[in-house]
């Protein structure tokens, strides 16, 4: 598999030369500011299709190679992207199957990006063969260190290719319509299927309640976008199977499972966007950690940075200029958790459209002379001086449990509430871990568990196969397992287990959580535990301990004095479980001692501060809006070349990068 093998840390973005083919003086201003802000990296073509394919089968490639000899002469490498994230209007026009439909059964218009089925064999046709055009006419370029497939790929389709492959799919996985009606429950409100083209994608015009085929459907669309990327690669890999392919990954997405997706790619990148400004910075940065920590944990091995802002964006509700200092603090803390490049979108303005007054390094006036130019060269020139970090990983002992078909199973599952909280729930957890200034790893049931010593797996609801086994398994040899409430409710198909909650984990962790309370958002209950009293919320397992040991109890209610919170000891280790959702003054004395029972190495840190190690080098980080000190091991500032460490203080939004 080719790696994303940079000899520096890449700095640059996204850069769309042919919105200015008509301005070769700005191309040419465009190499002068670049190599100013000490960028060395760019990600050329995107959403270029109309200018590199103006008309079916005409290919207009001059002005890219054109492009590509500027940038490689002033030493700034290429990440080539193919063009599919939109196509051009003639081709909608031409050949409207390419366009996706609606689930009420209507086909979109062209316009927008990403509107096109995967499925289509037009379009996959289109997409090969001006991909394979460019492999072979810019793949052996001195520019091009890579390739970056598409864009942002999201959304599905509901044609009627894309139905039959559906369908397929569905045979594929089910082999019977009985084990497909067994597994969906069907025969629930008569809804059994007796022809396997009885089946179609959810809809508001027909079957939306089923919640197995909502599951089935969200699998299907990560099996076809993943084969569609599949596809996309394959002449580009044959021609060039020396260079790494990647796609741009979104924040928190959960439209697809890109732990699937990711097979497919040779690294991972990330657009990040967090609302840096918004009234909880420490919330804001705790986001983006954990993003960046888990677009590691993918492949495990380094990421790539493909999009952020070095000023602000134009589509959150509150578009915040970042404050000083925020953004090499915020770009390093890409770096100091996996990233090998720092990259933005974009590097000029566009004129017009829809993202005309999104940040972008080099702005609607056109020169250096302004506050983001500097910050981006501030950012360049930190890049530089760390660029003893590439490759490096750190060192990860704790793991998190994020699986988005878990959070498809909770979306869907109606009861017993709406809002779950479950994305909130796994911050707060990722909080507490963060605030002992712990690595990290943001993983799925599939993956791993024997490097770790602490799993934390809050509302495990589905059980995917072998997950509870290797959970088990991860407890009896020694591992600390944390599972919350909603815990084990259902299997892969969101098919409930029967004998008892928390279904094949029973045994682990030593308890059966009979009933579940849903409390309203200003309803709270309390934890009685180690003679303080704690908040909790949002839902309250009524569990019995059966070889568990009662830790906390819960304060009020009909269920006051019931078990909230447990510990089984199973082999060598331990499985807790927290029956409700609690506040953070109980997570935050819960890992504590959780952790020191685990042998973990803690530093426990002031609310908005943030460290990270990789390889040599141990960042801290301030997102906490004001001052803070911290105590950091002797070594030399990175940045400056000075004597740092022992107490420390970081300014509001500061940052100190020691080499131990």
């Amino acid at each position: 598999m080719p790696e994303l093998n940079l000899p520096f840390l890449g700095h640059g973005g996204d850069y769309n030369p042919d919105q200015w083919l008509d301005r070769p003086d700005i191309l040419k201003e465009d190499i002068r500011l670049m190599k100013l802000a000490g960028c060395n990296l760019m990600s050329v073509g995107i959403f270029a299709w109309a200018a590199l394919e103006p008309e079916e089968g005409r290919y207009e490639f001059d002005w890219l190679e054109s492009v590509l000899d500027d940038l490689h002469a002033n030493g700034i490498s290429v990440f080539l992207a193919t063009p599919s994230g939109a196509r051009p209007a003639w081709m909608s026009q031409k050949y409207p199957e390419v366009l996706r439909v609606r689930s009420d059964g209507l086909r979109n218009f062209h316009g927008n990006r990403h509107n096109h089925c995967y499925t289509s064999p037009v379009y996959r046709g289109f997409v090969q063969k001006i991909n394979r055009a460019l492999a072979e006419r810019f793949g052996h370029h001195p520019a091009v260190k890579g390739w970056h497939i598409s864009n942002e790929f999201s959304g599905d389709c509901h044609c009627e290719l894309c139905q039959a492959a559906f369908r397929d799919f569905l045979k594929t996985r089910y082999g019977t319509l009985d084990a497909l009606n067994h597994a969906w429950w069907t025969s629930f409100w008569s809804k059994t299927y007796t022809d396997w083209n009885q089946l179609r994608g959810p809809s508001t015009a027909g079957e939306f309640a089923i919640q197995g085929l909502k599951v089935a459907w969200q699998r299907f669309m990560t099996h076809q976008t993943t084969d569609f990327i599949r596809a996309e690669a394959a002449p580009i890999r044959e021609v060039t199977p020396e260079l790494p392919v990647t796609t741009n990954l979104m924040m928190l997405f959960d439209g697809l499972d890109y732990y699937e997706l990711a097979k497919e790619l040779d690294f991972a990148s990330f657009d990040n966007y967090p609302d840096w400004g918004a009234p909880d910075e420490e919330w804001t940065a705790l986001k983006s950690a954990f993003n960046y920590d888990w677009m590691r944990s993918l492949k495990q091995k380094p990421f790539a940075l493909m999009e952020s802002t070095p000023s602000q964006v134009n589509w959150h509700d509150v578009c915040k200029l970042k404050k000083p200092g925020m953004h090499l603090l915020s770009s390093l803390q890409a770096v100091a958790q996996g990233a090998d490049t720092v990259q933005y979108f974009q590097w000029r303005k566009s004129r017009g459209a829809a993202e005309k007054f999104h940040g972008a390094v080099v702005g609607h006036s056109g020169h250096e002379h302004t506050r983001v130019f500097r910050d981006v060269r501030d950012v360049g020139e930190a890049l530089e001086k760390l660029a003893g970090i590439r490759g490096a990983m750190p060192d990860v002992r704790v793991a998190l449990v994020y699986d988005v078909n878990n959070r498809w199973g909770l979306q869907f599952c109606e009861g017993p509430r709406r809002d779950k909280k479950y994305v909130e729930t796994l911050l707060e957890h990722y909080r507490a871990l963060k605030r002992l200034g712990l690595a990290v790893d943001v993983i799925d049931e599939t993956c791993d568990f024997n490097k770790y010593k602490l799993i934390a797996a809050p509302m495990l609801y589905m059980l995917r196969p072998g997950a509870a086994e290797r959970l088990d398994a991860f407890v009896e040899n020694g591992g600390a397992l944390v599972c919350t409430c909603l815990t084990g409710r259902v299997d892969e198909d969101d098919l409930c287990f029967l004998g008892g909650f928390p279904g094949p984990l029973r045994r682990t962790l030593g308890i059966w959580a009979e009933e579940t309370d849903a409390l309203y958002d200003d309803e709270q209950n309390g934890i009685r535990m180690d003679g303080k009293e704690y908040a909790c919320g949002t839902m309250c397992d009524l569990i019995h301990a059966e070889t568990a040991e009662v830790l906390g109890t819960y304060a009020r209610d009909f269920y006051a004095g019931q078990p909230c919170v447990t510990a089984n000891r199973l082999g060598a280790g331990t499985a807790y479980y927290i029956a409700s959702r609690p506040g953070a003054d109980f997570l935050d004395d819960f890992y504590a001692a959780v952790t020191a029972q685990a042998g973990l190495e803690t530093t426990p840190l002031p609310a908005g501060v943030q460290l990270a190690r990789r390889g040599d080098f141990l960042f801290a980080m301030n997102f906490s809006g004001a001052p803070a000190r911290v105590d950091l091991p002797r070594g030399t500032d990175a940045l400056t070349g000075a004597p740092a460490g022992g107490e420390t203080e970081l300014p509001v939004n500061g940052i100190k990068v020691i080499r131990e």
